[in-house]
């Protein structure tokens, strides 16, 4: 299937991904770690079958000095050792917070209390704003077919002035 829609060169979109890069950047500049960005995007984006945001989370991850192996083990976090208590409550919340329709409840009251004994204010809420911004990523991206493999890590350093 090819891509239906190139989001990057329509004038409307590329202005919504302008305004879209700059709250992506509110949440880059948080104290939330830049790890934990990464592995929560990249759990959402497995979820909702994004292969253009997982294409571009895992290279970033890569490019920021990420572990290979801990990316490979993400989709099956709960069976591995390589993540800290931290990092597993905030992919708790990734998957529930991006299976809402699932869940029933959205995310739960224990991975919430997780959520908070492991994490600041402020980095709840730009884990609460990182997890919708996902999700909206994913969607746009599924949505229009935009395939993975061919980003290159830093492509939209610039586009969030």
């Amino acid at each position: 299937m090819d891509t239906r829609f190139d989001l990057f060169s329509n004038e409307l979109s590329l202005k919504f991904n302008k305004r879209f890069a700059n709250a992506a950047l509110v949440i880059q500049q948080s104290p939330l770690p830049a790890s934990t960005q990464e592995l929560v995007s990249l759990r959402a984006s497995q979820i909702n079958g994004c292969g253009w945001c997982i294409d571009f989370h895992v290279k970033e991850a890569v490019a920021a000095g990420e572990d290979p192996i801990r990316l490979h083990l993400v989709a099956a976090w709960r069976e591995s050792t390589v993540f800290t208590e931290a990092e597993q409550a905030a992919l708790a919340f990734a998957e529930e917070g991006t299976r809402l329709a699932d869940a029933g409840q959205g995310v739960s009251d224990e991975t919430w209390e997780l959520v908070r004994k492991h994490y600041d204010d402020d980095q709840v809420a730009a884990l609460v704003c990182l997890v919708a911004l996902i999700n909206a990523a994913n969607r746009m991206a599924v949505i229009v077919h935009q395939k993975g493999g061919s980003y290159q890590a830093g492509k939209f350093a610039d586009m969030a002035h």
